[in-house]
């Protein structure tokens, strides 16, 4: 079963952990993310700031329990969009020989660009905003997905089933939807995992960099840039952002490799 791969129960428990601080943030002991105190800035952590506060005199601890609304809404958007996306695409060129060379040089195009530098130059081109951050994220990570459709649904149709249901009078639009489509969804979920990490991560290194969500969306990338001008004196402005971050992205990750053991046990064993 599912639930007795270890990386899926572990991965799991962690990202409905943080799930649940981000939802229920208003409940959690937080303040106003976007209050400022000037009386009040650069605290160190204490029972009154438990993560300090930034150069506005803002809580810490809410704004990252509040940006981990944005780092998870990105991701799991980017993860729904780029995977529609890539399998329409993808089932497109593989299941018409015709039509494959055009949008499988207009993917490698788009794959030639690494992932960050298109998505800076998407969100420089349309601004920055949270729609526009997923919008050019998905743009960047769709082609990959598209790829990996393409490729399982070229071996899905060399089966004899396929043959079969050609031979029975079938059209190519009823045997993708009974036929190939099911047969390729387990490598889809588990790819569309690893598009929610990669876009989380992604989403944190445009805010780094002032190229993401604006400065006034409290979000973890945006909170890390804040502090890196006190890296050396503040280290912990940087710091608890960085560590909710990256235990999402891992627990994402586990989980996807959970899922690729769970339902395709021999990779697995491969070394």
């Amino acid at each position: 079963m599912i639930v007795q791969h270890p990386s899926i129960v572990i991965g799991g428990s962690l990202l409905v952990l943080i799930i649940l601080l981000a939802i229920f943030a208003n409940w959690l002991g937080t303040v106003d993310p976007y209050k400022i105190a000037p009386a009040k800035r650069n605290r160190l952590p204490s029972m009154d700031f438990w993560f300090g506060t930034d150069t506005l005199g803002r809580d810490i601890y809410s704004r990252v329990l509040y940006g981990g609304r944005v780092s998870l809404f990105v991701g799991v958007s980017v993860a729904f969009l780029a995977t529609v996306l890539g399998l329409v695409t993808g089932l497109i060129a593989g299941a018409y020989r015709r039509l494959d060379a055009i949008i499988m040089r207009l993917m490698d195009g788009l794959m030639s660009i690494p992932p960050i530098l298109l998505a800076i130059a998407l969100v420089a081109a349309i601004g920055g905003s949270v729609l526009n951050v997923i919008l050019a994220i998905t743009m960047a990570e769709f082609p990959r997905m598209s790829r990996i459709v393409r490729g399982v649904v070229l071996s899905v149709r060399e089966q004899p089933f396929i043959d079969g249901a050609i031979a029975a009078g079938s059209t190519m639009p009823k045997i993708i939807i009974r036929h190939i489509l099911p047969n390729i969804m387990g490598p889809i979920i588990v790819q569309a995992t690893y598009i929610c990490s990669a876009a989380m991560i992604t989403e944190a290194a445009l805010s780094f960099i002032g190229a993401g969500t604006p400065p006034s969306i409290p979000s973890w990338g945006g909170i890390m840039n804040e502090g890196r001008m006190l890296w050396q004196i503040k280290p912990y402005i940087i710091l608890f952002p960085a560590v909710f971050l990256s235990v999402t992205v891992l627990a994402v990750n586990l989980l996807g490799d959970g899922l690729r053991d769970a339902l395709d046990p021999r990779s697995a064993t491969r070394l």
